[in-house]
């Protein structure tokens, strides 16, 4: 085995050049710098409150594989004649993005056993899903070794095998990558036999609708890989889906969508499942989580916002019954004062005008005593003055 030898074929992108690949390049590198702090971030603050959620941390990994691989296609514009370098560089663009193709099934298989507890967590779907993962890191290893090896050798042979080997991968992970939506579709076709299990934070749908939008950028971006490799061309004579342009729109643009809407829409607060979930019933048990409150959990969330709180607010109205039972009848008519209500009246309001109630009525009894004391009195002269006039008469 001699070599390395340069490929005689177009790859996608082509060789990095400094004046204009260095600053595209510069502006992923940073994107992706954002997008590791940004989830490293997370990951740290759910594990100091006690929730841990290892897909923050994959995305941090995911993250790092990119900014090495940006790194990698910088040091390859400045060198473009050393192989080794445009060696590493391919194999990193290859073998990053498979992590977001596991994180995707991981949150689809979670909402499959959130609606279907009775197959979804049978032991031959458990171990249907490990099986994938194993095959999607043995195909990773698989790809690398091939990707090395057509850089080492000039058999044809072998180099027809490997190119094989490559278009089977590179479809493989273009359907891991899309089978996220027919488990999803996969859940309204199966009639349900429980009511769904709520996990995490957030409405249902709104996570559908995440692993759908997710599945469908990296199914497109998988696709468009596997389908170039099926149409080689010349790398003196490349076709239009071996520019740059397709090659940062179909690799680092879509990675970089997903990477920030898993922060923005915070997965790690909708996708969260209690530790040690094994069975039905586990997702929606108490999570035991510290109760630290940040300042977006103060803000409503969708749940509060929305129509999935119906039995809080039938709870809350049953409270408030409660209270009003346990306040006792109200005042009759003739002792209120005559008030205007307002919305928002505060406790100290409630306060004066009872105080003000009570002095009225005070008051009114003062005034009844006198007059009764008065009338008493009147009598009593009128008495006296009687038995005056009698005696005088006598």
């Amino acid at each position: 085995m001699g070599g390395p030898y340069m490929s005689k074929n177009a790859g996608l992108g082509g060789r990095p050049t400094k004046t204009l690949d260095d600053p595209i390049t510069a502006i992923f590198l940073a994107l992706f710098v954002c997008g590791a702090a940004t989830h490293m971030t997370i990951l740290q603050v759910n594990l100091h409150r006690g929730k841990k959620f290892i897909m923050s941390g994959l995305m941090f990994g995911f993250c790092m594989a990119r900014i090495v691989t940006c790194t990698m296609r910088l040091v390859w514009a400045s060198h473009p004649t050393d192989i080794p370098i445009a060696i590493a560089a391919n194999i990193f663009v290859a073998a990053g993005v498979i992590i977001l193709f596991i994180i995707n099934l991981l949150f689809a298989q979670r909402i499959v056993r959130a609606q279907h507890p009775w197959f979804a967590w049978k032991k031959w779907f458990s171990i249907l899903f490990l099986l994938l993962y194993a095959s999607v890191i043995a195909s990773l290893i698989a790809i690398i070794t091939v990707t090395i090896q057509t850089f080492y050798t000039l058999d044809k042979n072998i180099l027809r095998i490997d190119v094989d080997v490559q278009h089977v991968i590179a479809t493989y992970f273009a359907f891991i990558s899309f089978l996220p939506i027919p488990l999803i579709v996969l859940r309204l076709i199966v009639p349900k036999k429980t009511p769904t299990e709520k996990f995490g934070e957030g409405r249902f749908r709104t996570k559908v609708g995440i692993v759908l939008f997710c599945a469908t950028l990296l199914c497109l971006g998988a696709s468009f890989r596997a389908g170039t490799g099926y149409f080689p061309r010349p790398v003196n004579n490349p076709a239009w889906y071996h520019s740059k342009a397709c090659f940062y729109v179909f690799n680092f643009t879509i990675e970089i969508i997903v990477v920030f809407t898993f922060a923005a829409l915070r997965v790690d607060k909708r996708f969260h499942i209690p530790n040690g979930s094994h069975g039905p019933g586990d997702y929606s048990r108490n999570q035991g989580m510290a109760d630290k409150r940040s300042l977006s959990d103060r803000i409503n969330n969708e749940e509060q916002v929305f129509d999935e709180q119906d039995v809080t607010i039938a709870g809350d109205a049953e409270k408030e019954k409660e209270k009003d039972l346990e306040a006792g009848p109200a005042v009759p008519p003739q002792h209120q004062e005559p008030t205007t209500k307002k919305t928002g009246e505060t406790a100290q309001g409630s306060d004066l005008s009872l105080a003000s109630t009570t002095a009225a009525s005070a008051q009114h009894q003062k005034l009844n005593a006198e007059k009764a004391s008065e009338a008493a009195q009147d009598k009593g002269d009128e008495s006296v003055e009687a038995s005056t006039g009698a005696s005088t008469q006598h």
